[in-house]
Order: C-alpha cells, then sequence, then structure tokens
C-alpha cells in the first residue's frame, strides 16, 4: 500500500488512500447507510429512498486518491474520528444533499446499483414514536436532518457537527444544529434539573425520544420485501406489447394518408390516467395498513360495492384528467383542478345518499366523484391537497354532505368512532355506526355563520395493531378531510414541556369548550391540524382571578400557518380574539417565543391592558397609546376603555419578540 505524506493541521486537504477508505466504508456501512438515510428527502419514498442511500454510499468511494474538501485534522485527539471515515462522511452528507435537487436526482438515475426489480423494500415498520420523529425530520430541512444524524447516530458534539455541516457546504450550520438540539433535547426524556423548562412548543411530531432514530425502522441494512403490484406489472407488460404493435400501425397509416392528414394523428388531448382505463388504478392489498410504517392515504384498500365497476372507475379518471363542462369541479386551496398524470390509488367506489361516489388518492391529491343515480342532476368534483397526511388526519374522508350533517369514510385501522359536543365536555361520547366498506351515518356538522350553540366533532380510536390507546378528535370545516384537533396545556415550573397531545383528556375539552366557536373563521381554508396551545396563565389585577392566553394555531395542508391568540377569563365565557396573524410560524417548533396583549374591564369597571408571553419572555412592553414596561413575563396598567397597544416581549439575549395587532 502506498504511504501517503501527512498533512499540516489547517493546511491544505490531504490525499486520501483508497485501500484505507474501503476498509473504512466496509467497516462503517451500516452507520453510513442510515446517516445518509435519514439525511435523504422524504418524497422519494421508502424503498427509493432504501436504494438512494445505498447508492450515495457506495458512490462515496473515491476513485483515484482524489483530494477530499473539508478533510483536516481535528484539533482535539479525543474528538478526532478516523479520517478515511471523516471523508466518507463528508462525501456521503454532500451527495444526500444533491438529492434535494431533481436535476441531481436524474443524474444519479444514470447509475443503476444498486437495484431491485419485481420487488418493494423497505425497514421494519416501527411504532408511533418512530413515525412521529419520521414526521418531524420530514418537515425539516436537510441540515437539520444531517445534524440529528450526526448528534444522534454519530455522537458528535455541537461544534463538530457545525464543523462536518460547513465541510460539506452549509452557509449557516450554527442555525441548523441548534434546530437539531432543540428536536434532540426535546425528544430525549431528562430531569427538569438537566434541562430547565422552556414554554417552547413544538409542533405535532416533535418531542418524541429521538432515540428513535437508532430502531430498526430507520435501518436501511434490515429490510422488508414485498412485490409489487402483479397485475398492474402485467398490464404494462401488455401495454407496451400493444403500444410497440400500434406505434407500427401508426407509422403504415401515417405513410399511407395524403400530404396534410399526418398532422391530426395523436392530437387527442386525454390525460394519462383516462388513456390508460380503469385497468391502471393502483389498489392496496386490504391488510397493508397493519404491516407497514406509512400509515396514510396508501395504506387504505379499495372498499365499497362498486370497485368493479369499470365504467363508473373510468368516468370519474376522464372526469379528473379531462375537464368537462358537464362536471362541476371545485378545488380545495393548493389542491390540483385536473389530474397530475400518474395512475391514481383507488379507496372507494359505491352508492351513498343517491349517488355514485368514487374516491382517488394519487400521492398528493385526494379526489371525490360523483354522480347521480337518478334524474337530471350534475355529476361533481372534488380535489383537495392531502400530501403528507398520518395516522390522524388519513382517518377519514368526507364521501357525502348535505346542509347540516356529512358522511365519513373512516380508515380502515379505525377500531371504534363516536361523536360529542365540543362546547359540551361533561357530556359523554355517543357511538356512531359505520357499514362494512367503513361509511358511516350521518354525522350531524357546525352550523356555518350561526349562533354557535353546537360543536359537533368525531372521536375516533386507532386500532390496536398499529398504535397502543390512541384516541383523537376530528372535526368538519367543509373540506373533503375533516381537521385534526391538538391541545398544549399550561406551562408548569420545573416540568419540560410535552408535544401536542390529543384533544380528548378533561383540560383540553374545557379548553376547547371555550375555544370552538372561533373554528368558524377557518371554514373552507384547507386547514389540516388545529393545536389549542396555553401559553400562559396571568394573575389578574384586583384579586379578580387568573386568565389564560391561548395561541391557536391552524396548519394547512400547503404548510402555511395561521394563529389567533385568545384570551379566556375567569369563568367560562367564551375566548376572546387578542389578533390574528397569516402565513406565520408562530406558535409552532420555529416560533417558540409569543406575546400577546388585550384591554380588560376588572369587577371594578376600571379599564387595564393585559399583556403575558411566553416562559422564555423576560420583559414585555406596550407602546403608543399606552406606554409601560414590565420585568418578567406579564403586563398589567391601567389604560383608557378599549386601548389598542401595540405590545412587544424581550428576551434573555436581547432579541424582540411583537405581539399582534
Amino acid at each position: 500500500m502506498p504511504l501517503r505524506r501527512p498533512t499540516v493541521p489547517g493546511s491544505e486537504p490531504r490525499v486520501l488512500d483508497v485501500e484505507l477508505a474501503e476498509a473504512a466504508l466496509m467497516k462503517h456501512y451500516a452507520r453510513l447507510v442510515r446517516l445518509a438515510y435519514v439525511t435523504l428527502p422524504r418524497d422519494l419514498g421508502r424503498h427509493r429512498r432504501v436504494l438512494t442511500a445505498h447508492g450515495v454510499v457506495q458512490r462515496a468511494l473515491p476513485r483515484r486518491r482524489p483530494a477530499v474538501p473539508g478533510l483536516r485534522r481535528a484539533r482535539e485527539a479525543q474528538q478526532t474520528a478516523p479520517a478515511e471515515y471523516t471523508a466518507l462522511r463528508t462525501r456521503v452528507l454532500r451527495d444526500a444533499m444533491a438529492q434535494e435537487s431533481w436535476s441531481a436526482r436524474l443524474s444519479r438515475a444514470r447509475s443503476m446499483l444498486p437495484a431491485v426489480w419485481g420487488l418493494r423494500v423497505f425497514p421494519q415498520p416501527g411504532g408511533a414514536e418512530e413515525m412521529a420523529l419520521d414526521r418531524a425530520l420530514a418537515q425539516a430541512d436537510w441540515p437539520v436532518r444531517a445534524a440529528v444524524a450526526l448528534l444522534v447516530l454519530d455522537e458528535e458534539s455541537a461544534e463538530g457537527a457545525g464543523g462536518v455541516l460547513r465541510a460539506v457546504g452549509v452557509a449557516e450550520p450554527e442555525g441548523a444544529v441548534l434546530a437539531a438540539r432543540r428536536l434532540v433535547e426535546q425528544g430525549h426524556p431528562s430531569s427538569p434539573e438537566a434541562h430547565p423548562a422552556a414554554e417552547q412548543p413544538p409542533d405535532p411530531g416533535t418531542g418524541v425520544p429521538v432515540s428513535a432514530l437508532l430502531a430498526p425502522e430507520f435501518d436501511p441494512c434490515l429490510l422488508h420485501a414485498r412485490p409489487t403490484d402483479l397485475l398492474r406489472r402485467r398490464h404494462r407488460v401488455r401495454s407496451a406489447a400493444t403500444a410497440v404493435l400500434l406505434a407500427g400501425c401508426a407509422v403504415v397509416t401515417a405513410l399511407a394518408l395524403p400530404d396534410g392528414t399526418t398532422d391530426r394523428v395523436g392530437s387527442g388531448r386525454h390525460g394519462p390516467a383516462s388513456a390508460a382505463g380503469a385497468e391502471a388504478v393502483r389498489r392496496t392489498p386490504p391488510d397493508a395498513w397493519a404491516d407497514t410504517a406509512r400509515v396514510d392515504f396508501t395504506a387504505w384498500p379499495a372498499r365499497g360495492a362498486r370497485t368493479d365497476d369499470r365504467d363508473l372507475l373510468e368516468r370519474a379518471l376522464r372526469a379528473w384528467s379531462a375537464p368537462d363542462r358537464r362536471v362541476r369541479r371545485s378545488a380545495e386551496p393548493g389542491a390540483a383542478s385536473s389530474g397530475t398524470g400518474r395512475p391514481p390509488r383507488l379507496l372507494f367506489a359505491g352508492d351513498v345518499d343517491d349517488r355514485a361516489v368514487v374516491l382517488l388518492h394519487d400521492d398528493l391529491t385526494t379526489v371525490r366523484y360523483s354522480e347521480p343515480l337518478s334524474g337530471d342532476g350534475s355529476p361533481e368534483l372534488v380535489s383537495a391537497l392531502t400530501e403528507g397526511a398520518d395516522v390522524t388526519t388519513a382517518a377519514a374522508i368526507v364521501v357525502s354532505r348535505s346542509a347540516d350533517s356529512v358522511r365519513l369514510l373512516l380508515a380502515p385501522w379505525i377500531a371504534e368512532a363516536g361523536t360529542r359536543d365540543l362546547l359540551a365536555p361533561d357530556t359523554g361520547v355517543r357511538a356512531l355506526d359505520s357499514s362494512g366498506s367503513g361509511v358511516t351515518g350521518p354525522v350531524p356538522v357546525p352550523s356555518a355563520g350561526g349562533d354557535c350553540r353546537t360543536w359537533p366533532v368525531v372521536r375516533l380510536r386507532s386500532s390496536p395493531r398499529i398504535v397502543e390507546d390512541h384516541a383523537f378528535l376530528l372535526t368538519d370545516l367543509g373540506g373533503l378531510s375533516p381537521a385534526h384537533l391538538t391541545y398544549m396545556p399550561p406551562p408548569e415550573r420545573g416540568v419540560r414541556p410535552r408535544p401536542p397531545r390529543e384533544a380528548t383528556g378533561p383540560d383540553a375539552l374545557e379548553g376547547w369548550a371555550r375555544a370552538a366557536c372561533r373554528l368558524d373563521g377557518l371554514r373552507g381554508k384547507g386547514v389540516r391540524a388545529v393545536n389549542h396551545w396555553v401559553f400562559a396563565q396571568q394573575e389578574l389585577p384586583e384579586r379578580a382571578g387568573r386568565a389564560t392566553w391561548v395561541c391557536a394555531r391552524a396548519d394547512t395542508w400547503r404548510g402555511r400557518g395561521r394563529v389567533e391568540y385568545l384570551f379566556l377569563g375567569p369563568g367560562s365565557g367564551a375566548a376572546r380574539s387578542a389578533g390574528v396573524r397569516a402565513n406565520t410560524a408562530e406558535c409552532s417548533r420555529f416560533g417558540q417565543d409569543v406575546v400577546a396583549g388585550i384591554d380588560w374591564r376588572a369587577p371594578s369597571g376600571a379599564s387595564y391592558l393585559l399583556a403575558a408571553g411566553s416562559r422564555s419572555l423576560t420583559r414585555v412592553e406596550a407602546a403608543s397609546p399606552v406606554r409601560a414596561a414590565a420585568d418578567g413575563r406579564f403586563l398589567a396598567v391601567r389604560a383608557p376603555k378599549g386601548a389598542d397597544a401595540q405590545v412587544s416581549g424581550r428576551l434573555s439575549g436581547g432579541a424582540e419578540v411583537d405581539g399582534p395587532r
């Protein structure tokens, strides 16, 4: 083996010995592949992500001893990783970063190894913690995912992880490491003394043990294998043979036609889905949902009495891929108005409330096509963006809607369903019947723009085959998919905050009972989930009791967020709005420091300006027309009645947080 001259610390990158690099790659192959698998983008899908992770690591081996940028000796011996492993890791992360670009994916597609034909491979399915962690990583940028992998898998320090990201080419690695450390610290259970409580609400999906990253679900070397869709594969072979035959006929016909007629050959404008017909529709096996870590619409089997009705399915496909004036169409915010061209998955086909209904899903969009069974009514098609759905947000779809009720198609993993009134937390849950196909009876919906005397919600419980003791609430906001309701309790001294939990406990129901009517303003907005976060509780002046400050964050399927700050005074009255902000990260894990203010009238008749902030705030201030300041998280000063003052807060480092107006 040829010897290479060692480099001087801080000098130019040294040359990597290929033989030593190969030995390091073989020794650390499983760790490098797991690191790549965690860092790669989630839109690749688990099968492609497994193969891409192996390909990224195998391509990391240099061909002829090239110089590796960013490879330098560490200053401290105890932090020094083997030089070859460090170089390979840098290459792996750089290549994983490149997969964020579609052009890089296309260029990588030329390298066909490793390749798997006729099978779909994926890691072993995990539990609720692994699924929640995977969702959190999917929502993070790739530098944050890479930093989490470095901190957990390689046990790097924050400085070491930042150095690796800088060598890979991250312009601001400190921010990525900080975000990764927040996720790690929120995930690992520890004592309050080790991590002082901070009122920083992670989004749904964070706050799970990051040690789950070491679980088999994130090990792309320990795999399950399943065959691809055999009928679809057979159909492709037949279609390919037919296409070759038709192409030959088209050429012969084109040569035989007079001049000028060849321009009209093949001028049809039908989309790929309608051209392939009902045979191209994908179907999931009935029990796939119980043996997969991806519990969403892709795990739904085709159900209903008309799943074999070829004519009905082809009419639905044509309505989606080729807009027709006879079909009334509507698209929820962010949804495509027509088919994307990829073969959709059949979720349901059957008769519901005197209409034939077909539900289709193409991994990004869910579509409901319906037509009258008799009479002169028009067909209808509704499309909704449902990308990134999970065990709760993919738990139900509206298959039929009337003025005062809906019928839902429940996911196959729903073991129990019921309804309750969100404005009456002390009442029980009423059972909700469903057919063998999963279609429920009529479910009352909140009256739009009414006096808000009731707010019906659906309470569902997941099967223990996928998660233990998991019940959750959904509410109809006028969309194809109901919105998921969650809750975060008020902070407790010395106790680290937990992620949003299901809004099924007594405290959650009491809080939502006072804020439920505010949901009326979210109708038709494409809302995916609404979290009720109690970020502060304030003792009121004149010993008038305690007030509760809430940030109700609505996340949409497009990723945008809308927050409304609510003030809940003593008693059981409805919440008052203290300000609204749209398209914001506030009240999520990317906007954890908040402040809000409101005018309040004491029982004595005196008027006050009240303000409260999250736990990290050290000072609260008010500007014109009321100028006041107070150290800590709370402010209460006498003010003119109806004073609309701008409030703000300061953090210990001097950063300022503005409240809504």
